[in-house]
């Protein structure tokens, strides 16, 4: 996806040759327009899969989910990282190991809003180890419901994230997938 290559070029902020900073425009900062364009992307990419719920993780992920859901007029369910009084006793669960703020998480949806009948497409802003994806597909599967899709807004191709997930075969979309970083350089796929 063009424009948003040409955005991760013009914005994001190389940190130790493995973290693209992107809050301007992706993860802090949101460019609505940009967000418009994904979620029209992943609709076209997506187009022939029957989707009933569109499943993501706090926090980057729900604004993408959001308008993406736009386009599929589904549902946006999303794994919460932090206990609250007000979540429901009864979830799926599954750890996640953020290399980022190096810590796990446990993620949790309520199993009200997630059923087998339901088709599902996963979408978060990165895929660099697997960590989140892998644990969406654990929810869901504890879920009995289906993985359709998988879409990625940034894949970090260099850090493998996607030979470690766990349901081979899976349609996965990355919008951008960056092969390495050299010299500050951001070399696309």
């Amino acid at each position: 996806m063009q424009i948003l290559q040409e955005k991760i070029c013009q914005y994001g902020q190389i940190i130790d040759n493995r973290v693209i900073k992107v809050d301007s425009f992706l993860n802090h900062q949101l460019d609505i327009d940009l967000f418009q364009e994904i979620g029209k992307e992943f609709k076209q990419r997506f187009k022939n899969k029957k989707i009933t719920k569109i499943l993501t993780i706090e926090s980057s992920g729900i604004a993408i989910a959001c308008i993406t859901a736009q386009y599929f007029s589904v549902p946006v369910v999303f794994a919460k990282k932090h206990e609250a009084e007000n979540l429901d006793l009864h979830t799926y669960q599954a750890d996640v190991y953020s290399f980022t703020k190096n810590k796990f998480y446990k993620v949790r949806v309520a199993k009200e809003y997630l059923h087998s009948e339901d088709k599902v497409l996963l979408i978060d802003d990165f895929l660099a180890h697997g960590q989140a994806v892998n644990g969406l597909l654990e929810i869901a599967e504890q879920a009995g419901a289906e993985v359709v899709g998988v879409g990625i807004v940034i894949e970090k191709g260099f850090q493998k994230g996607r030979t470690r997930l766990k349901k081979p075969g899976l349609q996965i979309e990355s919008l951008a997938i960056v092969e390495a970083i050299k010299d500050g350089q951001i070399i696309f796929k």
